[in-house]
């Protein structure tokens, strides 16, 4: 059981208001963050989170964690992400994204997006699900960048259009208060983040100097708490 419950602990970890495209005010510059991860509020490994520009407007985006104490590390257990997004209409758009999750268990999934056709294809270990994608569309490893650039462009309320197993969820997000918050890379001002439209408990402090939050935590999958550790401009 507590296997099952860290395998969904790293698919959550993966993951980070009107019903229209959210517009950016600039696209992203490419970065490396490095995070402390958490469960139940004990250390249980380290992620690091990698933005480059491959030009024309393209990107790679990558997350990935690994555990470094206790269950997780004797599990070996470790997840890497990786987003090819395009920066398009002052907005980023997933084009592919594959995720692979290892804890005992090795869960794969794969979502490909052909904007031409506006068809979204995505891929597990459980078989494949098609549905129309919606522009601006990003998805569960991008969002907590595209929330970010919102915020940065001055969005109190943020709905952003995130690519799931079986379709396009318009996940709704709303600053709550601005207020400190201290995490191993030092004490911030932040403005503390709300996802409004689920019961799923989410939350992120952001700064203005990052497009990433210096804090996450959401219960999916178990009390996953992201804090940052370091953040470097590449």
């Amino acid at each position: 059981m507590r296997t099952l419950k860290l395998s969904r602990t790293l698919l959550a970890g993966l993951t980070l208001a009107t019903f229209t495209t959210a517009v950016f005010a600039s696209p992203p510059k490419s970065f490396t963050a490095t995070y402390q991860v958490l469960r139940d509020g004990e250390a249980m490994g380290q992620a690091t989170i990698t933005l480059k520009s491959l030009g024309n407007g393209e990107y790679e985006y990558s997350n990935q964690m690994k555990g470094t104490s206790g269950l997780a590390a004797m599990l070996g257990a470790n997840s890497n992400a990786v987003t090819r997004f395009r920066w398009h209409n002052d907005t980023l758009e997933t084009e592919n994204y594959t995720s692979k999750v290892s804890a005992l268990k090795t869960k794969e999934r794969t979502m490909q997006v052909n904007w031409t056709s506006n068809q979204v294809t995505v891929t597990d270990n459980k078989g494949t699900n098609n549905y129309a994608a919606v522009p601006g569309m990003v998805d569960g490893n991008t969002f907590p960048l595209a929330l970010g650039l919102a915020l940065a462009s001055g969005n109190q309320s943020v709905t952003l259009p995130v690519g799931v197993k079986q379709q396009v969820e318009h996940q709704q997000y709303k600053v709550q208060a601005s207020e400190s918050v201290q995490v191993p890379a030092g004490t911030f001002n932040a403005e503390r983040v709300a996802r409004t439209d689920s019961d799923k408990h989410f939350e992120a402090w952001y700064v203005k100097q990052y497009p990433l939050p210096v804090k996450l935590v959401q219960t999916e999958g178990g009390d996953l708490t992201m804090q940052l550790s370091q953040f470097s401009a590449n």
